[in-house]
């Protein structure tokens, strides 16, 4: 089943080319906006934006702490900064230089970590970013977003761009097809996406996870005759907690999924939230367990960890006492 999967994502562009091409739109009409990588430009698909805007790109070299600071310095003169480099990179060698230069010292700089979850595969732990909604989500003044698919990618960098604060946004590398939503919606960080309505128990996924949710939640409903609510939460912080609670309210079983640790990420931020307000919905949180990763793709890593169509429909039928 996890086939369809693949057939589906060749219809549509990375997450990270419609980054680019939206940033080129912007920066035509806003000479403020710069780019700045680490040695990131072919991989974060700027080397267009190069050409066309060869003032408006500043590149680094592989030196993420001073890639951070001189972001900061940069956003303090008034410049619209989007800091590319690798999201295992970027959030762990220079997570001082965010916390300090960007986040405390409030300059508005735009964080876009590359390659993030388990899209590096077989290059394994050292290049997978499993840390990153934990860390960032504990440093005060920054948003956390991770879009699901292309039109949540452009709507993100275009709000990133008008709203002078600082924001992590965090991309895989595989086509993502576009997900209808289940009403129309205006995006907006803090406020999470439904893209199918069901009352028989909710899905909440993050970035790359969202699709294999909804591929699921179309499973439950064919096979089994479950009609599951799938939300996108894009914004990991803030969180949407009008939603969560209206989406508790329903009184159904509750599961979370991401390509991130169990510890520290969109779960764990769910819980918290729920068990707080007095919520005893059932409860599963998936995500990448405490270990050392297996080697493989990022669709072999996903089945392995039960983040795929199949594992997701296990999962939630174990959830719902249907196994």
């Amino acid at each position: 089943m996890d086939a369809i999967i693949e057939k589906d994502l060749k219809k549509e562009k990375p997450n990270l080319e419609v980054f680019s091409s939206t940033l080129e739109d912007l920066a035509h009409y806003d000479k403020s906006i710069i780019v700045v990588t680490s040695d990131s430009r072919g991989s974060g698909k700027l080397v267009p934006f190069g050409r066309k805007y060869p003032q408006q790109i500043v590149e680094i070299g592989i030196a993420e702490q001073n890639l951070v600071g001189v972001s900061a310095g940069l956003a303090s003169t008034g410049k619209k900064v989007f800091t590319v480099s690798p999201a295992c990179f970027l959030t762990a060698r220079s997570l001082e230089q965010i916390k300090n230069d960007v986040a405390y010292s409030d300059n508005p700089v735009n964080l876009i970590g590359i390659s993030a979850g388990v899209s590096y595969g077989a290059l394994g732990t050292t290049h997978h970013s499993l840390h990153d909604f934990a860390a960032l989500r504990a440093i005060h003044n920054m948003i956390v977003v991770a879009p699901a698919d292309n039109w949540e990618t452009e709507e993100a960098i275009r709000l990133a761009a008008r709203i002078n604060h600082p924001t992590y946004i965090r991309f895989g590398k595989k086509p993502m097809p576009f997900l209808q939503p289940a009403s129309k919606s205006k995006f907006e960080f803090g406020k999470g996406r439904v893209v199918k309505e069901g009352k028989d128990m909710v899905i909440i996924g993050t970035g790359e996870t969202v699709y294999p949710a909804l591929i699921a939640a179309r499973k439950l409903e064919k096979e089994y005759r479950i009609n599951a609510t799938v939300v996108s939460m894009h914004t990991i912080k803030p969180l949407d907690y009008e939603l969560l609670s209206g989406l508790a309210s329903m009184n159904c079983p509750i599961l979370t999924v991401e390509e991130h640790s169990i510890y520290g990420g969109l779960g764990e931020a769910c819980a918290s939230f729920l068990m707080e307000q007095g919520n005893h919905n059932p409860f599963k949180l998936m995500g990448i367990p405490d270990e050392y990763t297996v080697t493989g793709s990022q669709l072999e890593i996903f089945g392995h960890y039960g983040i795929s169509e199949d594992g997701i429909t296990k999962s939630a039928l174990t959830l719902l006492k249907k196994v």
